[in-house]
């Protein structure tokens, strides 16, 4: 009985091994996989491990957000323009195409 008990105590324990080394290899190619794709890397308690964010980074995102909102803007703002010529080209070709007409029906002198 004794023999028996000891093999599945093994059996366990080395069921036990194979589950942790599969989760740590797990949590290594997540980390790994993070790091790769520029994800950040947290700590135990929440706090950003990996990039740290240095003061001049932070200002850079600050104007690159600024430089983002001022383009956005801009395109609004090009994209009713293009709104209005083309508004402006689809009605007035129409009215033209009929006054063509117009006078290729009227008689020569």
């Amino acid at each position: 009985m004794d023999g028996q008990v000891f093999v599945v105590v093994i059996l366990a324990i080395s069921a036990a091994a194979v589950v942790s080394g599969a989760g740590i290899a797990g949590w290594i190619h997540t980390t790994r996989l993070r790091i790769k794709n520029g994800y950040p890397l947290s700590g135990a308690w929440g706090q950003s491990v990996y990039p740290k964010a240095t003061t001049e980074e932070v200002e850079r995102i600050k104007l690159l957000s600024n430089e983002n909102a001022q383009l956005r803007a801009e395109l609004g703002s090009v994209k009713d323009r293009l709104a209005t010529v083309e508004r402006i080209v689809t009605d007035g070709g129409f009215g033209l195409t009929h006054q063509i007409e117009a006078l290729r029906d009227q008689p020569k002198n």
